[in-house]
């Protein structure tokens, strides 16, 4: 098993803490900000950064829906991790200041991919189309939060 991994950012038109906060609020913000690939979105536990426990399915493509509950955490200043209990799959939000009143978002995912044939197929095309999905996410959250 290869590990597999997704990356995508954004600058974002707002400062950092603004920024983190409504990626940290599980509660209200985040279920706005998730594309049609997501459903069943539920807070099952806090709602505000670390000790949110929160489920959903993750529909990647047409045929792969991930139903995913996640625990998230806040190990270091400005980042979300939301490690999955139903996999692998840990995901790493990173805010950075960019500039004045400008944020860096960095979403990045990581799993334990198949093997064999069907392992190629997952490290060629799933990075591309799970950066997609969180692109729609990012712009989602610059709409949010940009003035």
């Amino acid at each position: 098993m290869a590990q597999v991994e997704a990356t995508t950012e954004r600058i974002v038109a707002r400062g950092a803490e603004t920024v983190f906060d409504a990626l940290a609020d599980y509660k209200d913000t985040r279920a706005k900000l998730l594309s049609g690939h997501f459903s069943e979105y539920q807070v099952r536990e806090g709602g505000e950064g670390e000790g949110t426990l929160v489920h959903w399915k993750l529909q990647a493509t047409s045929k792969r829906i991930r139903d995913c509950l996640l625990e998230v955490t806040e190990p270091t200043d400005g980042q979300l991790v939301e490690k999955d209990r139903n996999s692998s799959m840990v995901t790493t939000w990173t805010v950075t200041p960019a500039g004045e009143s400008r944020s860096r978002v960095v979403v990045t995912s990581v799993w334990n991919g198949a093997g064999g044939i069907g392992g190629f197929f997952e490290r060629t095309f799933a990075p591309k189309g799970l950066a997609r999905i969180y692109d729609e996410v990012l712009a989602n959250l610059a709409a949010e939060v940009e003035e």
